[in-house]
């Protein structure tokens, strides 16, 4: 576990050595739908503040609290840093503020294991611009040492004029545009808003807002690219900073880049240093701007307590059963969204994928690994897929052609939807290759990959394994369900291989996924 700063000050922080520029980062600011008011800063070593397990993973990182009045609030937020300067422009060496200080600026380091880091283009990117900084003042050097970096020109306002979607102008061409848009520049565009109403002015409206994130360009593995839901409301000038994104990444390994599956505020979660999406990919949303909150709360509410189980380890992430895809969307799912299912890859070839992995590595995981990739539900497996078929369920929903009869969640989504935008957020410059649009199946992630795995380019990241100590009945009895009964995978091998020939056990090896390979 990474430390970000020695000497983490944990209490309210507004000022100090005169820069009264900096602000703690409960100051006057929001977790997506709460008040950071209604929340107090710590670490995971905070003795019986919550959840144990939870507070494992962030020993020794900022975390965010609620307080015992706090409703549907998350039993924690990664903060990261204990402070900010909300609003300063970067020059390439000092931040200038907005009461007229001047900051020295240093970056947080980089992470042993983050292949690629800020650099001079990252530098050429946020130079001369307004931004808004997480991080922590060095008292002993008087620089403010920054973690995240945002561009305060990142903004969503009713400005735009309605541009519909229609024919090949859909979504999955948005997301393409420009080979996924990493070099192309920041962009809102208003797809749908209610008929019959004016622009609506979109300050201080709640919203529920899918995340995608697209394909990296530096890691075969990972041209799937990687998915989230936010909750939050809109600033007074459009500002969407401060929403909160329930994050999903596997907890039983190292992230190469520092994550931790969390929910954590939009600035970090895209533009950490070390951790931000931005620096490795271009990403995507669809935001429901709605007229009342009762949506988002509900989501929030209901993936809060899917937080508890993960941590608790009552289920754990699987690379294509229960990814960051999958987790989310089973939300959604279990409130009443009822989007069609597009169905497994090919049941056909998972059964031939399960006996050649099984064999050629000699491992029942492997086996079941590859068969689970292409048994899995589409909206499940693939982040891009999900995206897909969630807005354009929800644009059907809204023009009143669904093709059947809406839950009350789809109906109550439906009467609070103000406006629909989509935003392409570029690939923020950086030592790293510039990522691309996400991949939308298994075929198109294979047409991607060298033909020679020898040639792949991949991130290997060490085991986390969970302490005996904190696991409960539920957790243990989760661990030993992960295998298949021994006696199960011997008789379906034997009918595999009486069934599948030689010949065609090589023609499936070019068009079949390794089970590590579609990770996020």
């Amino acid at each position: 576990m990474r430390t970000f700063l020695p000497g983490i000050i944990l209490a309210g922080i507004t000022a100090q050595a005169g820069a009264t520029s900096i602000h703690s980062a409960l100051g006057s600011e929001n977790f997506g739908l709460q008040s950071a008011s209604q929340f107090r800063l710590a670490d995971g070593h905070c003795d019986g503040c919550g959840q144990k397990q939870a507070l494992w993973y962030f020993q020794d990182e900022v975390i965010a609290l609620p307080s015992a009045s706090a409703t549907d609030a998350p039993g924690l937020v990664w903060v990261g840093s204990p402070q900010l300067v909300p609003q300063a422009r970067f020059d390439g060496e000092f931040l200038h503020t907005a009461d007229g200080s001047t900051l020295n600026l240093r970056l947080a380091p980089k992470i042993a294991t983050n292949r690629s880091y800020f650099n001079a283009s990252s530098e050429a990117f946020f130079r001369q611009r307004e931004v808004r900084v997480r991080g922590q003042l060095d008292e002993k050097s008087g620089q403010f040492v920054a973690r995240t970096i945002w561009p305060s020109d990142f903004v969503i306002d009713s400005g735009p004029p309605l541009q519909p979607l229609a024919g090949d102008d859909n979504l999955q061409g948005f997301v393409r545009h420009a080979n996924g848009g990493a070099r192309s520049g920041y962009a809102v565009r208003k797809v749908w808003q209610r008929p019959g109403a004016a622009s609506p002015a979109l300050a201080g409206k709640p919203v529920l807002a899918i995340v995608l994130s697209g394909a990296q360009g530096d890691d075969d593995e990972a041209f799937g690219g990687h998915f989230a839901i936010a909750t939050g409301k809109l600033g007074q000038k459009g500002e969407w900073s401060d929403w909160l994104v329930n994050n999903f990444y596997n907890l039983d390994s190292f992230s190469e880049k520092g994550i931790v599956a969390s929910a954590v505020p939009m600035d970090n979660y895209l533009m950490d240093l070390n951790s931000g999406q931005q620096y490795y990919r271009p990403s995507y949303m669809l935001v429901a701007v709605l007229d009342d909150a009762r949506t988002a709360q509900a989501f929030q509410g209901k993936v809060n307590q899917v937080y508890r189980e993960f941590y608790a380890h009552h289920f754990s992430y699987k690379h294509a059963a229960d990814n960051c895809a999958g987790i989310s969307v089973d939300v959604l799912r279990k409130l009443g969204w009822q989007w069609p299912f597009q169905g497994p890859t090919n049941r056909l070839k998972a059964l031939g994928a399960f006996a050649y992995m099984g064999a050629k590595e000699m491992s029942f995981a492997s086996g079941r690994k590859a068969y689970e990739y292409f048994t899995e539900e589409q909206t499940r497996l693939h982040p891009a897929v999900a995206f897909d078929a969630l807005g354009r369920d929800l644009l059907a929903m809204l023009v009143g052609d669904p093709g059947r009869e809406l839950s009350g969640f789809e109906q109550q989504l439906k009467s609070d939807v103000a406006a629909v935008m989509l935003v392409r957020i570029p690939q923020v410059p950086s030592s790293r290759a510039f990522g691309s649009a996400p991949a939308y199946s298994i075929d198109e992630f294979m047409a991607r990959a060298p033909a020679d795995r020898s040639k792949w380019q991949v991130v290997p990241t060490e085991p986390r394994p969970f302490p005996e100590a904190l696991m409960d009945a539920q957790a243990r009895a989760n661990m030993r369900s992960s295998a298949w009964p021994v006696a199960g995978v011997l008789a379906l091998l034997g009918a595999i291989g009486t069934a599948w020939s030689w010949r065609r056990r090589q023609r499936l090896r070019a068009e079949m996924a390794h089970p590590e390979r579609l990770r996020a």
